[in-house]
């Protein structure tokens, strides 16, 4: 397969640890041919100087709390022939470009999205979505693993993820890239809608995995309760102001409060929340409505060419897989063992087995290794039994097998059971 030139913009605020962590995730890619443009603040910009690769990024200083205006500033830098983007609270499974970019190799495909994972490492924020002209997605049933095209039906678009997903710049440009009035919310719902109004096809590509953190922000705590609903409440205005007929907007708005509400009377049981929590934040979504029913609503003026060369960015195309595992107790030792590796150049998983039938949890270290931890007994798949008798050496091959797809074939074994 020809590799096209892609051009990963990566937006951050605020949180120059995850960019940087994003960006060690983003070096061990096995793709070789793309570059890495970061727009942020100056917290990530600092942070991104101090990366390994520093010399070979692209650096954008973007410091408002706009993603859509920022990622908009990366697509002026982006010299490639596809942009792909990720949040800085995540990160790529190697084989992430490698699959997204493959459906671009046929012409008439214009997007794709890949599937997110979520804090577990194992279990699945969102995977195959369609959106509707309110703006609420309904989920996609595919059949395996292979890229698909699904049929969006009429008034709806299929959904992609603004931490996982592709498009092909020439037609990203041409209709304005995202919409500055959507700051962070819709963002990309709003794209995917006029995508498909423009009749381009998206594609959704399962093996495209990453792993999203939902990482504490200005708009949200670390336990994803909100902050702040006022964007909220603009961007879903301005999306209904947009995209739905105008006798439905007043019923969609109302069910949109109603489920907001609920949500929050339901934080208020479970603790974090107070009734006064209830009231602000409520208030909070009405006056973003208000702000948001004055946001412009006409076209987007078509985004200009990249006046810096293409820069490549150094992944790790072809590199060896090595797999290293043991007992929980070893763990000391055995991470050692795998940031040696990870430093020689390999791909690295580290996989951590108790004698118990704990649940899998899997998560990208600091220092770029892939470590999984559960019982030797527990599942990491979920939708299989919650015990299982194995032995050691068939259960790692077993794991093994479940994510060479999305982090590539290993080519060597260390274990000590």
């Amino acid at each position: 397969m020809h590799t096209l030139p892609v051009s990963v913009i990566l937006v951050s605020r605020a949180r120059p640890q995850a960019l940087a962590r994003c960006l060690l995730g983003l070096s061990q890619l096995d793709y070789p041919n793309f570059e890495v443009v970061v727009v942020a603040c100056p917290a990530g910009i600092a942070a991104a100087q101090q990366v390994d690769q520093a010399e070979h990024l692209k650096r954008v200083a973007f410091d408002e709390a706009n993603i859509s205006a920022a990622r908009n500033a990366g697509i002026t830098e982006a010299a490639g022939e596809i942009v792909a983007f990720i949040d800085d609270d995540a990160v790529p499974e190697p084989l992430w470009l490698h699959h997204l970019v493959a459906p671009f190799d046929q012409p008439e495909v214009a997007a794709s999205g890949g599937y997110v994972i979520g804090r577990n490492g194992i279990s699945f924020q969102w995977k195959a979505r369609m959106v509707d002209e309110t703006g609420e997605a309904t989920e996609i049933v595919l059949d395996g693993d292979a890229p698909t095209a699904p049929t969006a039906d009429l008034g709806k678009a299929i959904k992609t993820e603004g931490t996982n997903m592709a498009v092909r710049r020439s037609v990203l440009a041409g209709i304005g890239g995202f919409d500055p009035g959507f700051r962070f919310y819709l963002d990309e719902t709003d794209l995917n809608m006029r995508l498909a109004q423009a009749g381009k096809q998206t594609v959704i590509v399962p093996l495209a995995q990453v792993h999203h953190g939902f990482a504490e922000s200005d708009r949200r705590h670390a336990d994803r309760s909100p902050r702040d609903l006022t964007e909220i409440g603009a961007s879903k205005m301005l999306f209904l102001r947009k995209h739905t007929p105008e006798k439905a907007r007043k019923a969609a708005w109302e069910a949109f409060r109603k489920a907001q509400r609920l949500r929050l009377l339901r934080l208020m049981q479970s603790g974090p929340f107070g009734a006064d929590d209830v009231w602000r934040l409520m208030r909070g979504l009405d006056r973003g409505a208000k702000d948001g029913a004055q946001r412009p609503v006409g076209p987007l003026p078509p985004l200009a060419e990249a006046e810096t060369a293409f820069r490549p960015f150094p992944g790790r195309p072809d590199a060896p897989r090595l797999a290293i595992a043991g007992r929980i107790w070893q763990a000391g030792k055995l991470r050692a063992k795998a940031e040696i590796s990870v430093r020689k150049g390999a791909v690295t998983s580290l996989f951590l087995f108790s004698p118990t039938a704990r649940f899998h949890r899997v998560a990208f270290s600091e220092t770029g290794v892939w470590e999984q931890t559960g019982g030797l007994f527990g599942r990491s798949d979920r939708h299989t039994s919650f015990v299982r008798v194995t032995r050691f050496s068939r259960r790692l091959k077993e794991e093994i097998r479940r994510i060479s797809q999305v982090r590539g074939n290993f080519t060597q074994q260390s274990h000590k059971n």
